[in-house]
């Protein structure tokens, strides 16, 4: 397990990040960045895998546990959208200057498109695992069909929705209202870079359908979208990294063969 560096956020609350530095020196070939999902940390199998791959292959990897997460400091009731999405903006400010490809799952692929939207860092390319695109929209309309989830949002500031992976997730008040602020799909965006969603076909937690919602409220020159058979919502399987992994490939591939385009010498 590597050491995790704490990094301050904000008075009293640190962050736990894990960088993987490459022996290459060569500052314009692109590292990966990986922002986990919704009461995720940064030690599950596919950012575990993700890491491996990298240290094999020799590239800058960062990753990190948002605060109330994983090994990071905070309460995840006092967490939302804005401070998780600052969080992951200053992890990706670790790359400095060297292009990055973001790998987001499920809450952490919404994150990367709202890192991209607003030019944060250097951007080469998104690949997104679920994306769970205005979120906190679908859980609102979730509470209001729930009368006692209403009812405990409203006399205790906090629901706490069931989970199939475990523990009740604490959904606050705070959260929802910070959510509107940060809605993309009814609008659309306009991103500069790459992208690619991976999304399975038996996804119960945030469904394919709106995976392809997001897709297609994205205006970009260069945009796919895949289905992946029998694929769930954590697309843990090896064939399912292995897809992940390959499409942040090509993304950084892609990036390293325009730059040596661009600064070939002239004719």
């Amino acid at each position: 397990m590597p050491q995790f560096e704490m990094m301050e956020t904000r008075p009293a609350i640190r962050i736990a990040v894990d960088r993987r530095e490459p022996r290459d020196a060569d500052r314009k070939r692109p590292g990966f960045l990986w922002l986990g999902g919704f009461k995720s940390d940064m030690t599950g199998t596919k950012a575990e895998r993700l890491r491996e791959l990298s240290e094999r292959d020799d590239r800058l990897f960062i990753r990190f546990d948002y605060s109330g997460h994983g090994a990071s400091e905070g309460r995840f009731e006092d967490g939302n959208l804005s401070l998780w999405l600052a969080e992951a903006r200053l992890a990706l400010s670790l790359a400095g200057d060297r292009p990055m490809i973001l790998i987001g799952s499920s809450m952490g692929g919404f994150l990367a498109l709202l890192l991209a939207r607003e030019g944060a860092g250097h951007v080469a390319g998104l690949v997104l695992v679920a994306p769970a695109a205005d979120m906190t929209l679908h859980i609102e309309a979730e509470i209001a069909a729930r009368p006692e989830a209403l009812a405990a949002l409203e006399r205790d500031g906090i629901w706490q929705r069931p989970s199939r992976y475990g523990d009740p997730y604490p959904i606050t008040r705070n959260l929802i209202a910070d959510g509107r602020r940060h809605c993309v799909l009814e609008e659309g965006l306009d991103l500069s870079c790459p992208l690619r969603i991976l999304h399975g076909d038996q996804d119960p937690d945030v469904p394919w359908q709106l995976g392809l919602r997001t897709f297609q409220a994205v205006r970009a020159a260069d945009a796919q979208f895949t289905l992946i058979k029998d694929g769930d919502h954590r697309l843990s399987r090896d064939q399912d990294i292995l897809a992940i992994h390959r499409a942040a490939e090509e993304l950084a591939s892609a990036y390293r063969w325009r730059s040596q385009l661009t600064d070939a010498p002239k004719p």
